[in-house]
């Protein structure tokens, strides 16, 4: 399929609508209250313009008019942004969202072949989803670029130059306060009845998600209800177990030699798993687009001499500065103090069991728990401040790109998250070489940190949100004035929810329950049982946060879990080290070789390795895109080379048809 010219886009373009007054609004920008005349009207003017004059090219209207405002009361600058069919589906190509032809094959839209993709008629309002809708608004206002303006009218400090997104200088010039999709409560109604209101074990409706709020979050359910699942053969292993076996040590060879196969074939099964579903909505063949500077990052005005666009460049070396001169000894700072943190629960502990020992009371054994609840909450509030603290540092390092400034924030997040929340284990497994209290320490930590997480992530929002639902009920209902209040409403309430702020949390959960697992859980193979009844209660009230307590997220293209994939690998390689070391200080190992220590560590480190080599090999040997997925990849591939070859020849052609003719008007002259 060959895409469509550009000239042909243009003149499909200009014949859009952009002056529509009823449209189905699919985002809201909010203003300031203190926004001046002329600095709206300019962009109502470049929203509204024609692409070829620098606009965004779709449809703009305020959520009240002037007479509507003047009777509420209403000081705020709601505006409603939305696109024509046309405009979506020339967006659609635009972005390079893959869809799937009559032919069963899977392509890059565009609007010339319409129609031989399935699902395409042209009285079909359904082809794109809303959060494909959404998506493509958001692309194209965060295009909007200056060309001649220096500066924001109105606002001689907010500058401009050629190529800078101007919704972009809008946000981080306070001007513009937060552009949010609007909820679809018909579609939304249907996903949640299918989802999580019905208290039945069943599968979630991952392309229904991914549907309505998009690939990158249907992909954290699509894996949260994946290691969910892959975790109930360790709980129906590890319940027996606890149960029958639990002060006998010497069995616990069987159940870490389990844990090592179990912690990598379940990566490698995601692989091919997650490459079906992303080859399902498109997104594996989707072509990544050449990504922009982050809002955030600012520098000197120059060339990008990649995209000859003027924007900010800042030296590199002034990064790798900033890095390991200041973010670097902060982080190592954080570290000491988290282990110090550490031996003062070791203290507690210490001290609740010598008034165990003295008393022997109940309350005294009620007492032994009490350190490790304590600590267990100091690590989620510490965890929490760091965060807060490595943003900061992260932002402040000025990375040019966003996946940059992700791959930095996680690499801080999981370094001191993995201390903060395991330290003490290691410390307890092979100084104190004390397993009970290893097992005891490893519940509590677990079973804390999801009690702590259910109730700041879900339980929490969720009743302020309701509160501020009713407010803005009662206000409502109190008008008395003609107009269908009930777009009104929806903003109102949408516009004063949180912001998710994106999967990360989710997927840094999901990683030190793994961690819990994989690492210590032969000491307590209780660990997998309680995760699993954990994460179908997560399934439950992230289902709810995601539709009741925030903003509906823009919709983001992923083909798959992205650095998370690799946080999960490295974590299930550190478990192999943890499990052998713990095989090897098994008191059945140890009766093997009662007289030479060296020759077990020796052999614990030989069959730590060759259990490495095997992990990697399995990793080899497990393809990570399914047989028919390679085929249909390999047969896309050929076809673009293919076209691109015959796009060649067909101007090699035009080119020596033209030759002669040159050659004859040069000798005639």
């Amino acid at each position: 399929m060959e895409p469509v010219s550009s000239s042909s886009m243009k003149v499909t373009l200009s014949a859009v609508d952009t002056y529509e007054t009823s449209f189905t609004p699919l985002v809201v920008i909010e203003l300031a209250q203190d926004v001046k005349e002329e600095t709206k009207e300019w962009l109502k003017s470049r929203i509204v313009a024609k692409k070829k004059d620098g606009g965004a090219q779709l449809l703009f209207r305020p959520l009240l008019n002037k007479q509507e405002k003047e009777t509420l009361g209403n000081k705020e600058n709601l505006y409603l942004v939305g696109a024509s069919g046309l405009r979506l589906l020339l967006g659609a190509e635009a972005v390079g969202l893959v869809r799937e032809c009559t032919d069963g094959t899977m392509r890059a839209f565009t609007y010339d072949t319409r129609r031989s993709f399935r699902g395409f008629h042209d009285d079909n309002d359904d082809f794109l989803t809303m959060a494909e809708c959404q998506f493509i608004v958001k692309h194209e206002l965060e295009n909007l670029r200056a060309r001649e303006e220096r500066m924001i009218p109105g606002y001689p400090h907010a500058k401009l130059y050629p190529g800078k997104s101007i919704l972009r200088r809008l946000l981080t010039s306070g001007i513009v306060l937060q552009v949010f999709p609007l909820h679809d409560h018909e579609a939304l109604r249907k996903l949640e009845d299918a989802w999580y209101t019905r208290f039945s074990l069943h599968y979630q409706p991952i392309d229904s998600i991914r549907s309505y709020f998009g690939e990158t979050i249907a992909l954290y359910f699509g894996f949260l209800e994946y290691f969910t699942f892959a975790l109930i053969p360790m709980a129906i292993i590890g319940l027996p177990y606890y149960l029958f076996v639990w002060e006998d040590y010497d069995k616990y060879v069987v159940f870490a030699s389990f844990n090592l196969t179990w912690s990598t074939v379940i990566l490698e099964v995601w692989k091919r798993s997650c490459a079906d579903m992303t080859y399902r909505w498109g997104t594996l063949v989707m072509k990544r687009q050449f990504e922009e500077p982050r809002p955030g990052f600012h520098g000197v005005l120059g060339v990008n001499p990649v995209t000859g666009r003027e924007e900010p460049l800042y030296p590199s070396y002034k990064r790798q500065l900033r890095i390991y001169l200041v973010s670097l000894p902060f982080v190592c700072l954080c570290l000491y103090f988290s282990l110090y943190i550490m031996m003062i629960y070791f203290d507690l502990e210490d001290w609740a069991l010598s008034v165990h020992q003295e008393s022997g009371t109940e309350w005294t054994g009620v007492l032994l728990y009490v350190p490790s609840v304590i600590y267990a909450i100091v690590i989620e509030i510490m965890n929490r401040l760091y965060r807060c603290a490595a943003e900061f540092l992260t932002a402040w390092e000025n990375h040019r790109l966003e996946s940059a400034y992700q791959n930095h924030l996680v690499l801080k997040v999981l370094v001191f998250n993995f201390l903060n929340c395991f330290a003490s284990l290691f410390y307890i497994a092979f100084v104190l070489k004390d397993m009970k209290l290893l097992g005891q320490s490893l519940a509590t930590l677990l079973i804390t940190s999801q009690v702590i997480n259910q109730i700041l992530e879900s339980l929490l929002p969720y009743w302020l949100q309701k509160k501020h639902s009713m407010k803005v009920k009662r206000k409502v209902q109190a008008l008395k004035v003609d107009m269908d209040a009930s777009l009104y409403k929806q903003v109102l309430l949408e516009k004063e929810m949180g912001t998710y702020l994106g999967t990360f949390d989710d997927y840094l959960e999901l990683f030190l329950q793994f961690g819990y697992v994989s690492l210590f859980s032969c000491v307590y193979p209780l660990a997998a049982a309680f995760a699993v009844l954990n994460n179908f209660t997560e399934v439950s009230s992230d289902a709810l946060k995601m539709c009741r307590v925030f903003k509906r997220p823009f919709s983001e293209p992923s083909a798959s879990i992205g650095v998370w994939q690799l946080a999960f690998e490295t974590m299930s390689v550190i478990s192999v080290v943890t499990n052998c070391a713990l095989i090897g200080m098994s008191p059945q190992v140890n009766a093997v070789f009662p007289e030479s220590k060296t020759e077990l560590v020796l052999i614990v480190v030989a069959v730590e390795h060759a259990l490495l080599a095997l992990k990697f090999i399995l990793a080899f040997a497990i393809p990570d895109k399914p047989r028919h997925i390679q085929v249909k990849l390999a047969r896309l591939e050929f076809e673009s080379l293919e076209a691109l070859k015959q796009q060649h020849m067909k101007l090699a052609a035009e080119s020596l048809k033209e030759e002669p003719r040159g050659g004859k008007t040069e000798t005639g002259a």
